[in-house]
């Protein structure tokens, strides 16, 4: 073993190895005996490509050259694709027109040119049982418009050869549209502005014959989601109307009944449409996912109301999708494999249907996560914690690692205990991560999520500064080098943490962040425009409060070194966010390093700008806290102004 300083230590985990053969697996169905799922590829330059396995074990591409199945309705999409009889339907990334492909054919539009360039977007379909009838969300961007507020998001009914047909119109948004069994009721949910689908939202069922429609369950202060049908025309759903969100169903009386009650969350976010974390089987028995103490996990449930846990190696559940009679299809992954596609019985069973990227790397050098919780002032948040882990190298004599705190974005989302590639980038070089779920992260209660209501950009940043102050404590990490990084939502409070005059942190990065409340407010996207409106509060009425816990308002403070990463065509956080907090930084002559890729939205896709963001910030913190790059591994140094 080696001696060495903490975050010089070589590791075969190279930004090269992270995007070699990398896949993101995105959702999973069945068709028959046919397994079918969606692949998100950065060596295609993010391309989302279809891929069939049949039952004898063949696999194949299904989508030609030039088409991608990802939908840009609420900007995050989801519910790209869907599938029925060898038919898959998906929404086209280039135009965003809705395609039909045939098992044996070429893609066929089923959508009308829109007005302007993707201009309508379409998303969640469900087809009628004969297959006749099609509904599906869209969201139009009219010719002219001024924003966000000219954006219409609906529910229309595709037939063949006819226009859409408007079924659902008015509500600000729309999800999930279900027929019934025998097409003759159609189930949706619908939501408002200011609230977001966490919120409060309304399940609403139509009788497609009388035109009468009924409030089914949620209303202020209930969130409900994943509407199905049963085979017998019985209705389930997910509610947080306990402060959790558990399995209902309609009763025939028409009154809500329970079917899973739990200290534990079934549901998650919807920042994506189309979420899967349950299944009815025939006999009304129900396999589910369950969030508890930050760590996921699978469950059946009885008709009766028995619970028991189901005995998987899976600690993070991305979709539960049926396939005939007992069996599931599930995309899940653990601490030592990255989600990826598999079967799953009624009793437990698992049997892979795609085998998991295999690194080579041995089990030696991944660092698993390790819950913890720890005091936040007068509060207890929580956080995942990544060890160092190489068995090549240690630290010298008497040391403690940094440690990079990354906070996930939202804020209204959490931190996944699976196996990421981009964490052991970091412990293999001998950082502790610790990645922390705080206030307004969802798994742990409607109650916790709504502690950030008011004070985004306060208890966020309380919470990182908690964790890894309790970790310097417990003797894990050198208080001394404490690094911060996030992401969007994440990159605000990175942001908020480092314009503190008493941040602890000697440096961080901000990753398409925000520096200015009030632009964020005058200039994002419909599905956010009115985000805010909970985590600080309505605007122009709190103003005040925008400029106070704005970054850019309080660069007098700003003293740590910044490398800023941003995508140039992000029409969620605009390039503009970034060139603020950089530009008054330069002016200051505080370090800072600005990246700004052409082509990259919300997010990386393209592998060789994630390997460019990698190397630049492993390059930046060396730079920072004074360490050596590993000998032999080829990183393009980034170049901090200021420094």
């Amino acid at each position: 073993m080696q001696i060495s300083e903490f975050g010089s230590w070589a590791t075969p985990f190279t930004a090269g190895l992270i995007t070699q053969s990398a896949v993101r697996v995105t959702d999973v169905r069945a068709d028959g005996g046919a397994v079918v799922w969606s692949e998100a590829r950065p060596s295609e330059g993010g391309r989302v490509q279809l891929v069939r396995r049949d039952a004898d074990g063949t696999t194949a591409d299904l989508l030609p050259e030039g088409f991608g199945a990802r939908t840009s309705v609420h900007e995050y999409g989801g519910a790209d694709w869907w599938m029925r009889d060898g038919v898959v339907w998906f929404a086209n990334w280039a135009d965003q027109r809705l395609y039909r492909l045939g098992r044996d054919g070429e893609p066929e539009a089923v959508t009308p040119e829109p007005e302007v360039p993707r201009g309508d977007r379409y998303a969640d379909g469900d087809l009628t049982a004969d297959g006749t009838r099609l509904a599906v969300v869209r969201e139009h961007h009219p010719k002219g418009g001024r924003g966000a507020a000219e954006v219409r998001n609906e529910i229309v009914l595709l037939t063949e050869n006819a226009e859409p047909e408007v079924l659902v119109s008015g509500p600000d948004f729309v999800a999930s549209p279900r027929f019934s069994p025998d097409a003759g009721k159609l189930a949706w949910v619908a939501w408002g502005h200011p609230n977001m689908p966490w919120d409060s939202t309304e399940l609403r069922v139509r009788d497609l014959a009388t035109g009468e429609e009924t409030v089914v369950a949620g209303g202020p202060g209930e969130s409900v989601t994943e509407p199905r049908w049963h085979a017998d025309g019985t209705l389930y759903f997910l509610s947080d109307r306990t402060g959790w969100w558990n399995l209902y169903r309609l009763g025939e009386s028409g009154t809500v009944e329970p079917v899973v009650v739990l200290d534990a969350e079934i549901g998650v976010p919807a920042w994506g449409l189309g979420t899967g974390r349950y299944v009815v089987l025939a006999d009304h028995r129900v396999v589910f996912a369950r969030w508890a103490g930050g760590i996921d996990g699978l469950a059946i449930a009885t008709p009766d109301g028995t619970v028991t846990d189901l005995d998987t190696p899976f600690t993070a559940v991305s979709a539960l999708r049926p396939a005939g009679g007992d069996e599931l299809l599930l995309l899940a992954g653990s601490p030592t494999a990255e989600p990826s596609v598999y079967t799953l019985s009624a009793d437990g069973k698992v049997a892979t249907v795609r085998e998991p990227r295999d690194t080579g790397i041995g089990a030696e050098y991944v660092s698993a996560p390790e819950a913890i919780d720890f005091p936040s002032g007068d509060r207890v948040s929580h956080a995942l914690f990544y060890p160092p882990a190489n068995p090549d190298f240690a630290g010298p004599a008497g040391s403690k690692p940094p440690v990079v705190v990354v906070v996930h974005g939202g804020p209204t989302s959490h931190a996944v205990p699976v196996l990421s590639l981009g964490i052991q980038y970091w412990t293999s070089r001998g950082f502790g991560v610790v990645d922390v779920n705080y206030a307004g992260s969802t798994g742990f209660g409607r109650a916790y999520r709504e502690e950030l209501h008011g004070t985004w950009g306060i208890l966020d940043v309380a919470d990182c500064i908690a964790a890894v102050r309790w970790l310097a404590a417990e003797g894990r990490v050198d208080g001394g080098k404490l690094l911060i990084r996030g992401g969007s939502a994440g990159g605000y409070t990175v942001l908020a943490a480092l314009s503190r005059a008493d941040t602890p942190f000697a440096a961080g990065t901000d990753l398409f962040g925000v520096a200015d409340l009030q632009a964020l407010a005058a200039d994002t996207h419909k599905f956010e425009s009115r985000y805010l409106d909970r985590l600080i509060g309505p605007y122009p009425e709190m103003r005040e409060v925008y400029l106070d816990r704005s970054p850019i308002q309080h660069i007098d403070a700003f003293a740590r070194p910044l490398l800023v990463l941003q995508g140039a065509d992000d029409p969620v956080v605009p390039p503009n966010q970034s060139e603020l907090i950089v530009d008054a930084l330069r002016s200051r002559k505080v370090p800072v390093a600005y990246l700004l890729f052409e082509g990259e939205q919300h997010g990386f896709r393209r592998a060789e700008n994630i390997r460019r963001s990698l190397d630049a910030e492993l390059s930046f913190y060396s730079q920072i806290l004074g360490f050596d790059l590993p000998e032999g591994e080829a990183i393009e140094a980034v170049e901090v102004e200021n420094l």
